[in-house]
């Protein structure tokens, strides 16, 4: 029986659609996962017939960040004081996508899947997605943007908050501190996203990428520099945790995460 795709991307008239597919580890960013975004996206950077792209997850996750599980078995980026060995860059392949790439949130995007989400242009959100940074937590710092990201998009004070408590943030908080644009149902989801992104092709493909490119370069002013102060204290930090403190951590987010979502009013 062959095995089922960790990710599907689907193209039609212009847009490609990356979903995630680890449902059952709500997404979960497995190696295999990374290699596979990764590939995807420098492929779809050289496809001439696709002009924007909408990244979503299977299932209720949107996407769990990095598989500690994975981690805490030694087969990660981290663990055990080794430095990262070939692991695909995920930004700097989303980022060589020049079209715009819309985040279609279905659910939780957590640590990892925060910055997944982070890394696209705009954000859609059904009600059901939440968001949490619980790099604290776990004892590993960001290296994908988020302490960079996170402050522009909702503020500094907002971004302490999340970061420094590893809390959910609801998908309608998320709308009014302005991370995501609207916020909708799940059947409306996937629709939206793709009227939002046919809206966007009905521009003149130079005009639209070129319009992105240089949205991005003024916002970036001084922002590339803490990117590169975030790489190299994270790196140094990163390299000092072990496996064993991964997996004794991951245990107590997950049991953290479980009580806040049963807390929650229906």
């Amino acid at each position: 029986m062959p095995t089922e795709s960790v990710l599907v991307v689907e193209r039609d008239l212009g847009i490609a659609t990356v979903t995630l597919n680890r449902p059952n580890a709500m997404n979960a960013l497995s190696r295999e996962l990374r290699a596979a975004i990764a590939d995807a996206f420098v492929t779809l950077a050289h496809d001439v017939e696709v002009r924007a792209v909408i990244l979503t997850g299977a299932g209720r996750a949107f996407c769990a960040g990095l598989d500690l599980k994975e981690l805490g078995s030694g087969a990660g980026p981290v663990g055990g004081g080794r430095a990262p060995e070939r692991d695909p860059d995920l930004m700097a392949a989303m980022a060589g996508f020049a079209g715009p790439i819309l985040g279609a949130i279905n659910g939780v995007a957590i640590t990892g899947g925060f910055e997944l989400a982070l890394a696209c242009d705009v954000l859609i959100a059904s009600t059901e997605a939440r968001f949490a940074d619980t790099h604290a937590r776990v004892g590993i710092m960001p290296g994908w943007g988020l302490s960079v990201k996170l402050a522009r998009a909702i503020g500094v004070s907002r971004a302490k908050e999340l970061s420094l408590t590893g809390n959910f943030l609801d998908a309608a908080t998320a709308e009014k501190w302005g991370l995501v644009n609207r916020v909708v149902t799940p059947a409306e989801l996937l629709p939206v996203t793709r009227q939002l992104a046919r809206d966007m092709l009905s521009v003149p493909d130079t005009a639209l990428r070129s319009y992105k490119r240089i949205i991005d370069a003024g916002f970036a002013l001084s922002f590339g520099e803490a990117l590169g102060t975030e790489r190299a204290l994270s790196g140094a930090a990163n390299r000092a945790v072990t496996a064993d403190a991964v997996e004794k951590a991951r245990i107590g987010v997950r049991a953290r995460g479980q009580n806040q979502v049963r807390s929650e009013p229906s």
